[in-house]
């Protein structure tokens, strides 16, 4: 291993079996052989990465490409095809937490059980105890037996024990939104402290917040491969607007471009008298280059084009912002902006520059219209379009407000 590296991954493979009609008996497998077919799919294929010592990495990609088995094979639970894996120091790993947890035994006594697991002698546990009890805030259940507990109290115990055996590397698959606001809270500031510590951190997160507030460096795994290796907010960003355009499938397209062809709207997100129709609707950032995904405080341009079949009188433009659970965020329209009467009679486009979206991280959509005369819909796009922000800020709410602090 080189020198300041904690884990080497080279060159793994690692496929697994998938049985179409696998028998659950003897009898069955014997009289049934052919049914006993399978097909071989390759998770990872000639993967390699270094993660150095005291560094935090974050592994993402869609369900499936091959995150949580690369843990697995960091923490020994299956091992490679082909390849090595070679890890520096002692291994705590934050993905099947409360492994090992008896339900009729006591929290207490599951503390012991658990931390054995992770290679804790009793002494080193018993130095440590205080710590755990303290950090779960389950002091008063501590006694009762773990069948007792909600899966909160369950999985905040578990977390405790896992970040409290002070390991050389930690270990973590989508389990940081454990318990409620505070103790989650309490769990970052915690990784924060275990990284200045100088532990090495590789975690598995589809929370690209989460990534970027802890880690140092993304690596996007893909269908088996490593796609991108770099910077969080370059390698999340590419990952987000991959996984924008891929959500928007070959069917839905011709089936926009059927109904833009056809002139006919949709009745449960457009309608409108069709006078005049929105034909292109994208967002761009300051250079003119199509997005889906933005930072909270970059630029954006939102660009429509429209054509015009009838004349429409006393149009009106306006826009809407919405988050992914339907909140509104924001709305405007070229009446509220007190724009002079305009009537529409040919084609043209329009565009909203935006100095700054401030929009915290999440999902969100874009809905158009025109307008006529007496606010009759002439084109209402509901959703016309989907993108994402995302930010390395932990603000909490719809959006980020410009302050100053005087402290």
């Amino acid at each position: 291993m080189k020198q300041g590296n904690a884990i080497e991954v080279r060159d793994v493979k690692k496929k697994f079996k998938v049985y179409m009609d696998k028998g659950s008996q003897l009898k069955e497998r014997i009289l049934f052989r052919n049914r006993n077919r399978y097909e071989e799919r390759w998770v990872l294929d000639d993967v390699s990465f270094d993660v150095k010592e005291g560094e935090a990495v974050g592994l993402i990609g869609h369900n499936g490409c091959g995150k949580s088995t690369t843990l697995k094979l960091l923490t020994r639970i299956m091992y490679p095809d082909s390849g090595t894996i070679e890890l520096k120091g002692r291994v705590s790993s934050l993905i099947e937490l409360g492994a090992g947890f008896h339900p009729d035994m006591s929290g207490r006594e599951n503390i012991y059980t658990n931390a054995s697991i992770f290679g804790l002698t009793k002494k080193e546990i018993d130095e440590r105890l205080d710590d755990i009890i303290e950090f779960s805030e389950m002091e008063p259940f501590l006694d009762n037996p773990v069948r007792t507990y909600s899966s909160g109290m369950y999985m905040r115990l578990a977390f405790s024990v896992a970040i409290n055996v002070n390991a050389d590397i930690l270990l973590i698959d989508e389990i940081l939104a454990v318990g409620d606001v505070n103790f989650q809270a309490k769990c970052f500031n915690k990784l924060r402290e275990i990284k200045a510590q100088g532990t090495t951190i590789v975690i598995v997160s589809h929370s690209m917040g989460q990534i970027e507030q802890i880690c140092d460096r993304s690596i996007w795994i893909h269908e088996g491969h490593i796609k991108g290796e770099g910077s969080p907010r370059d390698i999340d960003r590419d990952y987000l607007n991959f996984m924008g355009e891929k959500r928007e499938t070959d069917a839905e397209k011709a089936d926009r471009k059927e109904r833009d062809e056809n002139n006919v709207f949709d009745s449960d997100n457009r309608w409108g008298n069709g006078k005049a129709r929105f034909t292109d609707i994208h967002m761009e950032d300051g250079s003119g280059k199509k997005k889906t995904v933005f930072a909270s405080e970059d630029g954006a341009d939102i660009c429509i084009k429209y054509a015009v079949k009838e004349k429409v009188v006393d149009a009106v433009f306006g826009i809407g912002i919405f988050r992914s659970d339907g909140i509104q965020c924001y709305g405007t329209n070229t009446k509220i902006e007190q724009f002079e009467q305009f009537d529409l009679e040919k084609d043209g486009s329009i565009k909203i520059k935006m100095q700054k979206l401030l929009l915290l991280p999440g999902k969100y959509t874009l809905d158009v219209a025109i307008e006529s005369d007496m606010a009759t819909p002439v084109d209402y796009y509901k959703d016309a379009y989907t993108f994402e922000v995302y930010s390395s800020l932990g603000d909490a709410g719809v959006s980020r407000i410009e302050h100053v602090w005087e402290v």
